[in-house]
């Protein structure tokens, strides 16, 4: 679907180029090449629906005052049915004021296209990937996965709307030297079972957790002939039994979270495969591998790290990166996405130099390869830092967030700050059932549309797509409604662009500020039948900018509050 800020901008550029060739035909100018320019939207609408740096930005190619190029280029601008004056002002911006034949088609054309308002198809069908949690299975998730969630989800949610083809993606570690930590701290807890706690030693680089306690309890009142078998036998089982259940509760975890993945992607599955070894293997060829003590090193340094990184041990065991290097292979070679995307935690800033550096090496275009990174969250209760958690009693859950408040109000306040800046998450303010609450304030506003359309519709006025008298919309009020209506799609791209979702956030709590101020400032009941049609075409447009905004966060749109 066409973007109205975007085609405007198009069109004003298009007036402001073919006017300045009409100058340079009537020798007012010099024919020469024009330096970049920008049309924007003035942040005070007294300065223009849009503006334009032209003249300032051409002064020294075109050798005249700006104040005088912009008076010629306006004196030359072709007419423009949606443009109902243009102005120079200050040091020589262009501004343009549009008339009422855009407000309408505006507020039409979003009313018109329902759900679908917002999508555009910037990104052009792109195979995105976007992954994401990715939590270490042998444990419950924490609050940097509750942020992780949200941001990803977010994110892929906005790149699909711009156009991409998006896969989100949950990469299980369900290998390595965690897994096995995992089953030493299970069945040391099985053996204090059978032994007594004080009988047997629990490692102190094991799992503390309660749920592994869980775990071994449950699983030998599943399987008493655990007590008999051999170590290796039990450990082997109570992996598999372990991880089984804590990936099964990962999911209904995420499923109340809102978030669902198009693939849990299992690490072992690169091992069985054979595709570790084939990336090592590949990583000699080129020749980026030297031997050291025993141990294979990649030659990191000479893509910019810090220092060579080894990918197989002297014992012969695969490092981490080595699978984090297969695994990034395997989404651009095997899978065929044209762009990763990482969601990690700011702790992992290594990682985005690392992992460039091998795809690099593999021979991938490394830029193809994004991270976004989080920094940490703090919890606030009754004005103090909400630290412990029910249940363990050392550390915060998703599953005891999602006791405390509603996945709506979580995934509303995890969009509110840049996911690169640390924030405190107000347990109190989520709660609220007032417009202090800023997810209130923007449900509350879908509510009040909905309310506003079962009232005219019992009174015989509904909404239809039907062309708006361009006398309408008249108000300040309705005008800088509409304003905010325009930019959605232009927000969506913004999102996509700079891979940051809070912008939507703010932008949708703009547009009920706006709703709310046209509200209390334009009746629709009782007004001439022209009036209320194009008023309740605007609540239309509004009702479903605010509904989108949302689902794209993952938030109802309630029709009551």
């Amino acid at each position: 679907m066409k973007n109205p800020v975007n085609e405007m901008n198009k069109k004003i550029r298009a007036l402001l180029l073919e006017s300045y060739q009409s100058c340079v035909a009537e020798g007012l100018l010099p024919e020469a090449e024009l330096m970049a320019f920008d049309i924007e939207q003035p942040k005070d609408a007294k300065n223009g629906d849009f503006s334009s740096n032209f003249a300032m930005k051409n002064v020294r190619v075109l050798k005249k005052a700006p104040q005088m190029i912009g008076q010629m280029l306006l004196e030359h601008l072709p007419a423009c049915a949606e443009i109902e004056r243009a102005e120079i002002a200050g040091p020589g911006f262009l501004n343009f004021y549009l008339g009422g034949s855009y407000f309408a088609e505006v507020a039409r054309s979003a009313a018109a296209l329902g759900a679908d308002y917002g999508k555009t198809d910037r990104l052009n069908g792109e195979k995105i990937m976007v992954e994401f949690v990715s939590a270490n299975p042998t444990g419950p998730m924490h609050m940097g996965n509750a942020r992780g969630g949200v941001v990803g989800d977010s994110l892929a949610n906005v790149l699909a709307w711009a156009g991409a083809d998006v896969h989100k993606e949950f990469y299980v570690n369900n290998a390595g030297n965690q897994v096995s930590l995992f089953g030493l701290s299970l069945y040391t807890r099985l053996q204090q079972l059978l032994k007594g706690e004080d009988a047997v030693e629990f490692p102190e680089n094991g799992y503390h957790g309660d749920d592994i306690k869980v775990l071994a309890k449950t699983y030998l009142e599943n399987h008493p002939e655990a007590a008999e078998e051999a170590e290796d036998v039990v450990t082997s089982k109570m992996i598999a039994f372990g991880l089984e259940n804590n990936i099964a509760r990962m999911k209904s975890d995420l499923a109340k979270y809102k978030i669902q993945f198009d693939e849990w992607f299992l690490e072992s599955t690169l091992h069985e495969s054979g595709y570790v070894a084939e990336t090592v293997k590949l990583l000699e060829d080129r020749g980026w591998m030297y031997e050291q003590e025993g141990a294979k090193w990649f030659k990191a340094t000479e893509f910019g790290c810090e220092k060579d990184e080894v990918l197989v041990k002297a014992n012969g065991f695969y490092t981490y990166y080595a699978v984090d290097i297969a695994y990034h292979r395997n989404k651009f070679e095997k899978r065929g996405f044209d762009r990763c995307i990482d969601v990690f935690g700011a702790d992992h800033h290594g990682h985005t130099l690392r992992f460039k550096a091998a795809m690099a090496a593999i021979g991938q275009d490394q830029e193809k390869l994004q991270f976004v990174l989080m920094q940490l969250v703090r919890l606030m209760k009754d004005g103090e830092p909400f630290r412990m958690s029910k249940r363990t009693g050392k550390s915060i859950t998703l599953a005891d967030l999602l006791n405390e408040i509603p996945a709506d109000a979580a995934r509303f306040f995890f969009n509110l700050n840049r996911c690169d800046s640390a924030m405190d998450f107000d347990l109190d303010l989520a709660l609220k059932q007032d417009n202090e609450n800023p997810l209130y304030y923007v449900q509350y506003a879908h509510a009040r549309i909905c309310s506003i359309i079962r009232t005219m519709d019992e009174l015989g006025v509904t909404y239809q797509d039907a062309p708006i008298d361009a006398a309408m919309f008249q108000t300040a009020e309705e005008r800088a409604l509409i304003r905010a209506v325009a930019n959605f799609p232009e927000e969506i791209v913004g999102c996509a662009d700079a891979l940051e979702t809070s912008r939507l956030t703010h932008y949708v709590m703009q547009v009920a500020g706006c709703f709310h101020s046209f509200y209390n400032a334009c009746r629709i009941k009782g007004e001439a039948e022209d009036l209320q049609k194009a008023r309740l075409t605007l609540c239309v447009a509004t009702k479903n900018v605010i509904a989108n905004a949302l689902s794209v966060m993952g938030i109802d749109a309630p029709e009551k509050m």
